[in-house]
């Protein structure tokens, strides 16, 4: 099983897609002018402006709500993984996927909102959506929906389970079954109460837990300041081979790097444009400017919080042997949030293990809650003709018992299955929005030809010459109608 799903692994996460995904985050960077740079005074207003009504949920919430899918083990345990298997340089190149990549993500999240649909009382959307909406290739968006379904229903949320039930095990000695059942009880009390308690208990947690987390990494930081220097000229000399003793792994850094990176902020991937569907908003490019910031928050911030507290307290336990083979210098210890436990102990005796185990009980859950959201909704896709409600029964069954069982397996197959899950949806939704790019750059332009009027956008998508944007021709004109009297 393990040597299949490794071999698997490395053909889905081939330098083709690492490469696709960096080539891809570049060509809207330029494409859009840097949006990321230029819309970056919109972002605050974005957030905080706009309602929710009983089909959708709010910006904040949406991006909480995208949040709590971006930020989750990622954030701790795959920027550990990064660091042990592609050198201290595999931090810039997951900056780089970050920047390029809020590119990608507005694309991603404003073809989400153009091609929302109101499905059994609430908002749906995302690629599944847009691909059968934009494209016309319906077997397309049938074959990401089950994709979706089985990468983020199936193969992801073990990920994360495996990584709360590592780091608790750590720190207090709980048996990682426990953790489990825990995790599933409290899980089954959130998902079965539907996407607004999910989007309320997110936009509830992921402020909170990411705040506090990089509140004590600046604490460390700040504490071991005269290494900062240092620790940045490491990052980006062994980025590019120029550091002697990690030159030899230039292709490690950047394939880890852009693999961890894309895990960890979605960017490309095709989970937030589910979130961002799923906002109330007057024009879609709002939700995707909102979604672009999302992804400077995870990486930007929360993973370099943890790349730094590892660095520069010297915990990133890899050198490279006489065959520049990267090999732990700390034991027997996979490389994971006991690495990051460790870089906090070292400041913080008998802190360190508690807090990070905490701090990745709060962001893996709530990125498990995210799962089971987009694995719902794809599944609405596919029975959006017929409700077959029996099916969502199913789904929530083999997400909680897929939860569980990720508690208990081993770390190295977690990650390899969650790879996976993370590729095949990488590889079909960055072809997707990239037949879309002409449709994605005439909702920008319309938002900014608006903004230069003096006006506070609003969506009209026949003006602009889009079709089958069905909820914005009919719904929401009639909607704003209804308003206005």
């Amino acid at each position: 099983m393990e040597n299949f799903v490794n071999w698997l692994n490395d053909i889905i996460w081939s330098p083709a897609l690492i490469y696709l995904c960096l080539g891809t985050g570049l060509f809207y960077s330029i494409a859009t002018r840097f949006l990321q740079v230029r819309h970056m005074k919109d972002i605050i207003p974005l957030i905080f402006k706009g309602g929710k009504s009983e089909a959708g949920i709010s910006s904040f919430q949406a991006l909480s709500l995208a949040l709590s899918g971006r930020v989750g083990t990622g954030n701790i345990a795959g920027v550990a993984t990064a660091i042990a298997f592609g050198g201290p340089g595999a931090v810039f190149w997951m900056w780089a996927i970050a920047f390029l990549g809020a590119g990608s993500a507005f694309v991603e999240a404003a073809l989400g909102q153009v091609y929302k649909v109101k499905q059994n009382g609430q908002f749906r959307g995302g690629p599944a959506y847009y691909i059968e909406k934009g494209l016309k290739l319906k077997w397309y968006a049938v074959l990401f929906a089950i994709v979706t379904v089985i990468a983020t229903g199936v193969l992801l949320p073990g990920v994360q389970a495996n990584s709360i039930a590592s780091a608790v095990e750590n720190a207090f000695s709980i048996k990682p079954w426990i953790t489990g059942l825990v995790i599933i009880v409290c899980l089954a009390i959130i998902i079965f109460g539907g996407v607004k308690r999910i989007a309320r208990v997110a936009e509830f947690v992921v402020p909170f837990m990411a705040l506090g987390y990089i509140i004590v990494a600046l604490i460390i930081t700040f504490i071991n300041i005269s290494a900062l220097p240092g620790v940045i000229k490491l990052i980006f000399s062994s980025a590019f081979g120029a550091d002697a003793a990690f030159g030899g792994i230039l292709g490690a850094a950047i394939s880890w790097g852009v693999k961890r990176g894309i895990y960890s902020n979605e960017a490309g991937q095709g989970t937030a444009p589910h979130a961002a569907a799923a906002a109330e908003v007057s024009h879609p490019a709002k939700q995707g400017i909102v979604q672009a910031f999302s992804v400077y928050i995870d990486t930007l911030f929360v993973c370099s919080a943890t790349a730094f507290m590892i660095l520069i307290t010297g915990m990133y336990n890899v050198k490279p042997d006489e065959n520049t083979v990267l090999v732990n210098t700390l034991g027997d210890v996979e490389p994971g949030p006991i690495f990051t436990q460790r870089a906090v102990e070292s400041v913080f005796p008998s802190f360190g293990a508690p807090f990070v185990a905490i701090a990745l009980l709060f962001f893996a859950f709530t990125t498990i809650m995210a799962y089971y959201y987009m694995a719902e909704t794809n599944l609405a896709y596919i029975n959006q003709k017929t409700r077959r409600v029996w099916t969502e029964f199913v789904l929530k069954i083999a997400f909680l018992g897929m939860t569980f069982y990720g508690t208990v397996k081993t770390a190295k197959l977690a990650w390899a299955m969650g790879d996976i899950g993370v590729g095949s949806m990488a590889w079909l939704n960055i072809i997707a929005i990239l037949l879309l790019t002409k449709p994605a750059l005439k909702v920008l332009k319309d938002y900014e030809a608006q903004k230069k009027d003096g006006k506070d956008p609003v969506f009209d998508p026949v003006k602009i010459g889009l079709k089958d944007a069905d909820f914005w021709e009919k719904e929401y004109t009639y909607i704003e109608e209804e308003k206005t009297g």
